[in-house]
């Protein structure tokens, strides 16, 4: 019966990516038709190097973005933190912790924000500013359960709540991620599941529209142009549409071509169906070198938007270090350098403490 199972999934997943390649070439549908895109950008060095190409390869708190069901595979208590600064004096940030309960499965707390820098408050009178200041922001915040209920299957949901704030306007929503893993013997250096072929998916941002409101959208209204009075002195609100949010699709494969006790290599590739934007496909490679006794080094690269038309992603690399403090404990460092095109370049980093 498992058998059966893990070659349907292997089935479904590969058609989606031929699918997937199929429907790039068509034309883009519904590009700038939703909100709260922050929920797009990739969190964590690793992810993010490997040309976000990750959805199969996440194990850490990362995973929150990524696919929850990767947080099964935590092996201790970790924390972690990520900074990234964006395009325009934008910037990001991801802060998470996670508890590992035996028997139970894995619960964590997560927080993305987006800060969008400092701006001028301008109006028809002060069309270049009126001396006020305001910065945007957008946060959500994470609550996540993964379990894997048997060697080889993995599954995890999160539940999001995402706000968005511009000066006195703010909007919200309600959303769900979920995702599972599945760990097959296919291509298998050994005889243990997790070196095999994994194959995943996950379903990010599915929930509540958002509309903003607040007193910004507060403003006199002369209802009745054609008739004299003191109609221009009407209080009247504006009233905004509702917006989507960025529903993403991913399903992803990753193999292990080569794996001893201090070399191991990691090559995978994603395929996205995002509901404002063409399809498109992510690939990267991991190779991890273990040095006994202090920890482990690892090399990351990829691209991001494959086939995407239009696209101004491009190549990414970074590495990381995890350096072991005790037996039970250790730090992770992350680094992640990501092409924007004429947008230029982005870099994050990111820290991280297991116990």
């Amino acid at each position: 019966m498992r058998s059966k199972y893990i070659k349907v999934v292997t089935f479904l997943s590969l058609m989606l990516l031929v699918r997937t390649h199929q429907s790039v070439a068509q034309i883009q549908h519904r590009i700038g038709t939703t909100t709260a895109n922050f929920l797009e950008i990739g969190i964590g060095g690793a992810g993010s190097a490997m040309g976000e190409a990750y959805v199969s390869v996440a194990n850490d708190l990362t995973a929150l973005y990524w696919n929850p069901a990767g947080l099964a595979y935590l092996e201790r208590n970790e924390f972690m933190v990520v900074h990234q600064p964006w395009i325009v004096d934008m910037s990001s940030a991801f802060v998470a912790a996670g508890v590992v309960l035996p028997r139970i499965g894995t619960l964590a707390l997560g927080v993305n924000y987006m800060g969008y820098g400092e701006m001028d408050v301008t109006n028809l009178d002060f069309p270049e500013g009126n001396g006020e200041k305001f910065s945007p922001s957008d946060f959500a915040f994470s609550l996540a359960y993964s379990r894997r209920l048997a060697q080889w299957f993995a599954f995890g949901a999160a539940a999001k709540f995402v706000k968005s704030q511009i000066w006195h306007s703010n909007a919200s929503a309600l959303a769900v991620d979920l995702g599972v893993i599945v760990n097959t013997e296919f291509f298998s250096p050994s005889t243990d599941y997790g070196d095999g072929m994994k194959i995943a998916m996950s379903i990010s941002n599915y929930g509540s529209r958002m509309r903003y409101d607040g007193m910004d959208l507060m403003n006199p209204i002369d209802i009745n142009l054609s008739t004299q009075g003191n109609f221009a002195e009407s209080p009247g609100r504006f009233y905004l549409n509702s917006w989507e949010l960025p529903l993403i699709f991913r399903v992803g494969l990753s193999v292990m071509p080569l794996k001893t006790s201090s070399h191991k290599l990691t090559v995978a590739v994603d395929a996205l169906h995002p509901n404002n934007n063409a399809e498109s496909i992510n690939v990267g490679g991991e190779y991890g070198f273990t040095l006994a006794g202090f920890g482990e080094f690892y090399l990351r690269s990829g691209y991001k938007a494959l086939f995407m038309p239009n696209s101004e992603y491009g190549p990414t690399f970074g590495g990381g270090i995890l350096m072991w403090v005790t037996r039970t404990s250790a730090i992770k460092l992350n680094y992640a350098f990501k092409s924007m095109g004429i947008l230029g370049n982005t870099h994050c980093y990111g820290l991280g403490l297991t116990f």
